[in-house]
């Protein structure tokens, strides 16, 4: 038996992310001046399989497959340390890149902290996993928070206006952020509207956007975005992705295991 209108808005936000996505992504390989490298690729590949899951759990729930959908959560625990350290990696590239060129990294605070906010969804959606519904939730919040890097790139890259270049890039760059903040909240607002006990986490996942700018602007105010992009710019890439899968990794088994080992404890005790 399934239940298909009770997941449609879930089906439609991961589905319009992966597009989305496709559109943000584009020119960086099929544009005039395409050059992605090893950091992109596996960026892109942790984020398409981690969206390319959800959307499987997804149908397993709405077809009522649940034993499945407890095998498939399992890929989790790959796929989720996987996609926060290719997000710490790519941080750290585009640090590096920023203080080579001298150009700086401006979204240096938006990385930094995405990845955080990314695994702290995660890591929350593991914690919560006896929750169900809350669980899914802050699963499929991590499809708002790539929403709002798709978009960004996605209106940079394909409306006219809005693409970079000129004395107006920092007003044009403001439109972008605004615009792509605005979606996402209205996203946040449908899934509270749907469902206000759990739906919070998808309006939580869009709040970080503007979070992340004031940290930026404050860190600015105090002249620390430099010192920020040269310490992260400065970190080794190897050490950086496998420091952060291990670590991640690590913890996620220990969310998982403590619960467990504590069931097993009352079992015994009750014997």
């Amino acid at each position: 038996m399934t239940t298909p209108n009770r997941y449609v808005l879930e089906h439609a936000l991961v589905v319009a992310t992966l597009l989305v996505g496709v559109a943000g992504f584009w020119k960086l390989y099929v544009g005039p001046n395409a050059a992605p490298n090893g950091f992109h690729h596996l960026h892109v590949v942790a984020n398409f399989a981690w969206l390319l899951l959800l959307l499987w759990q997804l149908r397993l729930v709405a077809t009522r497959q649940f034993a499945n959908h407890r095998k498939a959560g399992l890929c989790v625990l790959v796929a989720g340390p996987l996609l926060f350290a290719s997000a710490a990696l790519l941080s750290v590239h585009s640090a590096h890149k920023g203080v080579v060129s001298g150009e700086g990294d401006f979204l240096i605070v938006q990385n930094v902290m995405g990845t955080l906010q990314i695994g702290l969804m995660i890591g929350l959606a593991f914690v919560l996993r006896r929750r169900r519904a809350l669980h899914g939730a802050f699963l499929l919040s991590t499809a708002n928070s790539f929403m709002g890097v798709a978009l960004f790139f996605t209106l940079i890259s394909f409306v006219p206006a809005l693409q970079l270049g000129g004395p107006d890039t920092f007003e044009r760059l403001a439109i972008v952020g605004a615009t792509g903040q605005g979606i996402c909240l209205a996203i946040g607002l449908l899934f509270v509207i749907k469902d206000w006990r759990n739906g919070w986490p998808v309006l939580l996942a869009a709040l970080y956007f503007p979070l992340n700018d004031g940290i930026r602007a404050l860190l600015a105010s105090r002249d620390l975005i430099d010192p920020l992009t040269e310490f992260v710019g400065a970190l080794d890439p190897a050490a950086t992705f496998a420091g952060s899968l291990l670590a991640y990794l690590a913890a996620l088994g220990a969310f998982v295991g403590v619960p467990a080992m504590q069931s097993r404890t009352v079992v015994r005790q009750r014997a």
